[in-house]
């Protein structure tokens, strides 16, 4: 099927940088766009085609209604919008002014993050698990911050295990807080990333937001919170049910982690892993799950994570062969049998 879309004014800044945006519906949708003086061609099959369609359709309407695009949002828009049969521009679009605050909308670059978001607006406690750089944690700060500006929630509660510190905590020099901050400045980043460095200190100030290690939540209840937890992989069992009992009337809970990355000694297992076993068939909680694929770091970390992941498997592979090869094919083990185990020592008169 062909279709014939007439050029509207600024259409044009659709297309992207060297029309990188027109290759991501090509290939997403399985269809040919050719750009003709006065008009785009499409051609493809008739469901195909329609949804093309729809997609300049709806940016002309975003357009004349004042929408503006930052920081590749479109692009990350088509490539959520093409994964995804039942997802408009139009649809993304509004959904991200809805999530807007301050000088930052909240819009997913990748169909697991619109999930994610979408999983965090309809359940009180969500678990986001991925590799580093998905997301996970901004994105969470991010509805926490939105769910607070609109008066959903009276406050923020960002908590982290500081693991790696184990007991040399106290030879750290400071305060408390002054010992416990580096192992949260990812979370105050976030904050700062988003909102204005003064508000994110008054509100600091005021325990408008808190940020804590999560022994820190230990006989608490937690009211009209919005509560994540950060670095959960590192949370031993007894810290993730202490952790996830704490949630109070209209609050909600957001726990991220990436279970490559789990710094606890070997003896102990982590809370995160545990918790995705005993918690996944409990109703009103919502398990969203990410890969490389989401990671919106710079496109070298995809590439890096897809290496260990293969290394992985390389080394797993190798390990299997290098047994096979210490067992012959009868099924026994070459190994040579010991002497006689009850034979006597020689003894010397």
């Amino acid at each position: 099927m062909k279709k014939s879309i007439e050029i509207t004014p600024n259409i044009e800044t659709l297309f992207g940088t060297r029309d990188e945006n027109l290759h991501i519906l090509e290939d997403g949708l399985n269809i040919n766009i050719d750009l003709r003086s006065d008009s785009v061609e499409l051609e493809g099959s008739a469901g195909d085609v329609a949804r093309a369609e729809q997609v300049f359709s709806d940016y002309d309407h975003l357009q004349r209604s004042g929408q503006v695009f930052n920081n590749g949002d479109l692009n990350s828009m088509l490539r959520v919008l093409v994964a995804d049969p039942k997802v408009t521009l139009r649809g993304l679009a509004e959904a991200g002014r809805q999530r807007s605050f301050g000088r930052r909308t909240v819009q997913p670059k990748s169909l697991n993050q619109r999930r994610y978001l979408e999983a965090i607006e309809n359940h009180d406690m969500v678990f986001g698990i991925g590799p580093a750089g998905t997301g996970k944690t901004y994105l969470a700060v991010a509805m926490a911050i939105a769910a607070l500006v609109s008066k959903r929630v009276n406050r923020i509660i960002l908590a982290r295990p500081a693991v790696e510190a184990g007991e040399r905590l106290g030879f750290l020099p400071g305060t408390l807080q002054e010992k416990i901050d580096p192992y949260l400045r990812p979370l105050y980043d976030a904050l700062y990333d988003m909102l204005d460095p003064e508000k994110v200190d008054r509100y600091l100030e005021k325990n408008v937001i808190e940020i804590a290690p999560i022994a820190f939540m230990r006989g608490r209840t937690l009211n009209d919170s919005f509560v994540i937890l950060d670095e959960a992989q590192n949370t031993t069992s007894e810290q993730m049910k202490m952790f996830v009992t704490r949630l109070g009337f209209n609050s909600k809970a957001v726990i991220t982690g990436d279970i490559t990355q789990i710094d606890l000694p070997s003896a102990r297992r982590s809370g995160l892993l545990e918790a995705a076993e005993v918690l996944k068939n409990v109703q009103g909680l919502a398990f969203v799950y990410f890969d490389e694929a989401d990671v919106v770091r710079h496109h070298l970390v995809q590439r890096i994570i897809r290496a260990y992941d293969e290394h992985k498997v390389r080394v797993a592979e190798e390990q299997m062969e290098l047994l096979d090869s210490k067992i012959p094919a009868n099924g026994s083990q070459s190994i040579a049998a010991p002497e006689q185990s009850n034979a006597r020592p020689e003894t010397r008169e």
